[in-house]
């Protein structure tokens, strides 16, 4: 008896096979090279294309495979770190996602102004590094949760102190060399008011003089 023949419109529409992510690890211990990729063998949409245990393996095999994410240790022992590594695969297209025991200011500053898309640190989740490996092959920056605590704070930090409007026109009066009466004439407010928002910009500055107050607003950009 012949079996019924299949009905094409009957059959299960499946989905076109998506082009898994391909992945070049860089990190100069053999065994912590063994454990991601068996970790990342069971990630889905994954592929891990190569292995480099120093930074001039790694450019040189980034430059070979092309492949979409390279994984970077930060301290590679000898030769170049993944620092400098990163500065010489990340223009060619390449991108590079930082998986490092590592988050001082320096390293995260050094790494991102290098060229990574991605900085994340290896206690995280290994759902998180799949996700983070995923966003870095499209471009998009991930960054651990304590590392983009370190970077907004930096950022807080480089556009100095929040001063009011009349703290700043304190801060050029002081700059000016008036005295107390003096800056309450020109403003047209009492000498109280002056002491009040001189101890606020003392608070804001870190300082309790009038001249480290100038040298502060100065160093920092404050003063017009």
């Amino acid at each position: 008896m012949n079996a019924p023949a299949s009905d094409p419109a009957r059959e299960p529409i499946r989905e076109p096979a998506r082009d898994a992510v391909r992945i070049l690890l860089c990190d100069d211990h053999a065994v912590v090279r063994a454990g991601l990729l068996a970790l990342l063998g069971s990630a889905p949409g994954i592929e891990v294309v190569g292995e480099a245990g120093s930074g001039e393996e790694a450019v040189a095999m980034a430059a070979h495979l092309r492949p979409d994410v390279v994984l970077m240790d930060l301290q590679l022992g000898a030769g170049i770190d993944g620092v400098e590594a990163t500065r010489r695969i990340a223009p060619t297209g390449v991108h590079v996602l930082v998986l490092t025991t590592y988050d001082t200011d320096a390293d995260i500053t050094r790494a991102i102004e290098a060229g990574a898309t991605g900085y994340l640190l290896k206690a995280e989740r290994p759902e998180e590094l799949f996700a983070a490996i995923h966003s870095a092959a499209q471009g998009r920056t991930t960054l651990s949760p304590p590392v983009a605590s370190r970077v907004m704070d930096r950022m807080r930090g480089a556009a100095g102190p929040s001063l009011t409007d009349r703290e700043r026109d304190i801060l050029g009066q002081l700059a000016h060399g008036l005295g107390n009466r003096e800056i309450a004439r020109a403003l047209f407010i009492s000498e109280a008011t002056v002491k009040t928002h001189l101890g606020r910009i003392y608070a804001k500055l870190g300082v309790d003089t009038r001249a480290g107050a100038v040298a502060v607003a100065k160093e920092q950009r404050l003063l017009p």
